[in-house]
Formats: C-alpha cells, structure tokens, sequence
C-alpha cells in the first residue's frame, strides 16, 4: 500500500537568540540490516573542501561530514550548538559574536579540535576566494581571534544575521594540518567532525558514508551507513527509480514523473513547502548587451512565468515575482506590479527609448537536463516571437556552467537558489549585493545601503520595510528576473523510514534520519 507523507514546514523569521549549551554523543543504532540506504540526487559536488563550494550538492555533503559551531534543528529558525558549547554577541552592538568550543571534540581521524581550528578554517576561506565558494556569505566579517577554547568574530557593522551564516556549510570546521593555507585540498580524503565519514568518494558518481563514532554534538541519534548516487540529469534519477536502483531521492525528478507521483504504489512522499526559487540572471559586466537596464526590463516585461511554469514544469513550480519568496519577511510582488502581463509593446517602447537597435543578440547558458532545456527552449521562443531579441542557447554540465558563468561566458544564465539559512537576508545579500555569488559584475550602493539597514535588526520583521525597498530596487534594475518557486519532494520505498525529515529548507541534509523499517 502506498503511504503518502505531507508535510508543511512553515519558514518564518524570528528574534535570534543567544544558543546554550547542547548536544550528546551519538547513541548505537538498533537497526537490523546492515547494507547501505541508497539515496539519488542530480545534486553534484563541485568540491569536497569547503572553502570551494557553494551550491546545494557540496553543501549537503558538507552538513554530514563537517562539523559549524552552530546548526539548526529540524524545523526551527534559531540555530543551536553543535561544535559549540554556547554562543552569543558581546554586548548590544551586533558587531562582536563569540562562541566557546566544547572541550570534548575530535576529528573523525582523531586529532584535538582546537579553538585555532577554527579560526584557520574562517580564515583561510576568506584568503582563499574560490571562484565559486562561500565567502561572498561573510562581507562583514573582519577578522576572527582565539584565545584558549574562545572564538571571536570581529565584524564591520551590525550583522543579526551572523550566526545564522556560522550554522551554514560556510562554518564547515577543517583540521587545520590537513587543509592547505592558500589553496583547496584536492583529492578524495575528508577530515572533518560531523555525524559521518566519508569512506569511499567517486567523483560525479557515489559517496559512501558511515557513522562517525567520534563525533559529539547537537544530533542525538546515530546514523545507518549510506550510500549517495550522483546522477547527471533527472531522466537518468527516475529511471534509477523505476529499477529500484535507490531507496529514496531528493533534488531534482523530473516534472511530467512528479505529476504522476499519485499513481504510483509502494512509495512515500514527502511534500514539503520550500524556499527553493529559480531566476534568470543577467551579466551586467561592461561589452554585454545586458549591460544595458533597458535590455534587462524588456526581457522582464515579455517573460510569461505561468507558460513556463505549466508547459516545461507540468505545475510542479508556482510563478515567481519577487527576489524574496513566500514564507519569508518582506515577500512581495514588486516585478508582478511593475510587469503585470508579458508585453511585447512594452518591451518594444523601452528597448526604442534607449535608443537600442533590434534584435538584441545575446547567450542564454544553461545547465545540461531536459527540463531546464524545455525552460530555455520556452524562454528563447517567448523573447523571438516579439522580433525584439535573437537568442543563443549554450548547455554545459553543472560544473563547467558553474564556472562559466563566474567568468562571464554568459549574458543571461538561470539559476536555482535554496536559502543559506531561514532569514531573507539569504535571498538579498548573496543575489543582489555587491560582489554577490553569482558573479554578475551587478553593484548598486542603494541596494547595498538597505541590505545592511536589515541586518542590524535582531527583530526580523523590522526588517521589512527595507526587504520590500530593495525588492522594488531590484524589480526596477532587473540584475535578474524571479523565475519561480517549487515546493521540495522527498521519495522513499516503504522499507525505509526518516525521509520525511530528511530537508527543511535550512539547507542540512539530515542523513541520520534514514533507517531500515
């Protein structure tokens, strides 16, 4: 019989506090089988060391193999200790945040994890500067000081939001003599502190993880050995499916398999409301034409999010029309109120008014799947039918997309974005401010000013004010368009049971969950 979970988890933002002291060690599993759980996931891994990835793939392996001072437990807001013993802000300036480690904690290989650990791994990510990795999540963070089992973040302003930041994979604690100073570990070996190990790593294939019996922290139950499959495409994760290759997948099946999920027996689903969004973002670097604002509103006025969303979609996403979705502080709908109707004549009028001559030519690069190709192919037909615009579609695999558009190889590029951590602030710092991850050349100081005017509130919803301000700002200079938003699908056989907590939309990827029946 087929069991069907829904689940609705409600992301609101409330008042931070300051986290006490938690955690135990792991206690033994009680399972019966002892053969892996095999989970599928088109989700990659650009890098196994954390100072050289931000993206959903790396971030969920880094969430059971690495060790934050903080983390967030299933469901909440407000992060918790996890290498920490407890943590708060020094005084009421929002400017200084301190944590002390517990006394307790190793590396999976054995080793003292020190205050100094710490250090060195905030440190050496923000030296480093990967291309594509995290530290664009930390534009406050000045410097960071340890003295015994005390660490202190100096920050430049007032930043409410830090230890939201700290919880995330971008706080991934690395053994400082395994970790190079000034590069990325290269290679398969992972020294870390989380709840697993990772035994055996194939590249853009598989990862096995086994319980670490070493660790101690804020999980309390003891994890089953699993197996993660790496699929390149979501056709190829169905099909693993259907041939009962895998026990549960997550991220991404494709559409038309989703609409019929209601007709398919032995199966669990988890239905989960999420923050997971969808944009096209533009290249505003000097020698693109979407350098141009006027360029930029006239792709926002002709894009039709619902024939996107019905037609390659198969109404598994809902339209998007604000930077910040729903369930979030500040949501709107500023680029509905600005584009109410996809028009060709409004994109006619501003495109002649600045003075731009017709087609516009530019490159549309996209990640290689069926339903992104759809999405593309909907979009390059929506923009060709109004004479206005000649686009050229380029695919590549996630890694080489990735790296293509950091570079500007791109002069509009879609992009999937989950939240960094449950604040709004994660939708307006890494998109829209300066030097933000996606590597757009966009700026704006009106934009910037009002990001940090939200991050001095520990009062999220005073906020909102500023939140809905820079959604305007942002639907009237269009570094991106809101594509949509999609609700978070879990399935798994009837033989195994945990995926419902598996994802919360905090960005952890709760392994520990999944057990035998």
């Amino acid at each position: 019989m087929r069991s069907t979970v829904r689940l609705r988890i409600l992301i609101t933002c409330g008042v931070l506090v300051a986290a006490g002291v938690g955690g135990w060690q792991l206690l033994p599993s009680d399972a019966a089988r002892t053969d892996p759980i095999t989970i599928g996931t088109t989700d990659e891994v650009t890098s196994l060391d954390p100072a050289g990835a931000y993206d959903a793939g790396s971030w969920a392996m880094y969430s059971n193999v690495f060790q934050s001072l903080l983390t967030f437990k299933p469901g909440l807001t407000q992060p918790v200790p996890d290498a920490a013993e407890s943590c708060k802000f020094l005084g009421s300036g929002l400017t200084a945040y301190q944590c002390t480690l517990r006394d307790d904690l190793t590396f999976a290989n054995g080793r003292k994890i020190t205050a100094e650990d710490v250090k060195y791994s905030f440190e050496r990510m923000l030296r480093i500067k990967s291309e594509v990795g995290p530290q664009p999540l930390f534009p406050t963070l000045r410097n960071v000081s340890a003295e015994g089992r005390t660490v202190t973040f100096h920050l430049s302003g007032r930043d409410a939001t830090f230890p939201l930041k700290v919880a995330t994979g971008a706080g991934s604690i690395v053994d400082k003599e395994q970790y190079p100073a000034n590069k990325l570990r290269t290679g398969s070996a992972v020294d870390g502190s989380g709840p697993y190990v990772l035994k055996e790593y194939k590249e853009g294939e598989s990862a096995l993880l086994e319980p670490n019996p070493r660790y101690k922290g804020a999980i309390t139950k003891a994890g089953h050995t699993v197996l993660v499959k790496y699929y390149g495409q979501s056709e190829e994760l169905a099909t693993a499916w259907k041939a009962k290759e895998v026990q549960v997948t997550h991220r991404q099946l494709p559409p038309n398999f989703l609409s019929s999920l209601e007709t398919r027996d032995g199966t669990r689903i988890t239905e989960a409301e999420s923050a997971e969004i969808r944009n096209l973002n533009f290249n505003v670097r000097p020698g693109s034409p979407m350098a141009d604002k006027a360029v930029r509103q006239a792709v926002a006025a002709v894009v039709d999010r619902p024939a996107i969303t019905e037609g390659a979609y198969k109404s598994t996403v809902e339209p998007l029309y604000s930077l910040i979705p729903q369930g979030f502080v500040g949501h709107s709908t500023a680029f509905y109120d600005l584009y109410p109707e996809p028009s060709a004549k409004k994109a006619k009028a501003l495109l002649r008014g600045a003075g731009i001559q017709t087609p516009v030519k530019f490159t549309y690069g996209f990640r290689k799947d069926a339903t992104y190709a759809a999405e593309a192919a909907e979009i390059k037909r929506q923009l060709e039918e109004t004479g206005l615009f000649e686009v050229k579609l380029v695919e590549a695999d996630w890694q080489t997309f990735q790296k293509g558009y950091a570079r500007g190889d791109y002069d509009a590029y879609p992009v999937g974005w989950l939240p960094d951590f449950p604040d709004s602030d994660s939708f307006t710092a890494p998109l829209v401010g300066t030097k933000n991850t996606l590597h757009n050349g966009f700026s704006s100081k009106r934009i910037d000013s009002l990001i940090a005017s939200t991050q001095q509130y520990g009062d999220r919803g005073r906020a909102t004010k500023d939140f809905t301000e820079i959604q305007d700002e942002v639907a009237a200079d269009v570094p991106l368009v809101p594509l949509w938003q999609k609700k978070d699908y879990v399935l798994s056989t009837d033989a195994v049971t945990g995926s419902q907590y598996l994802t919360d939309g905090t960005g952890i990827w709760r392994l520990w969950e999944l057990s035998w029946i």
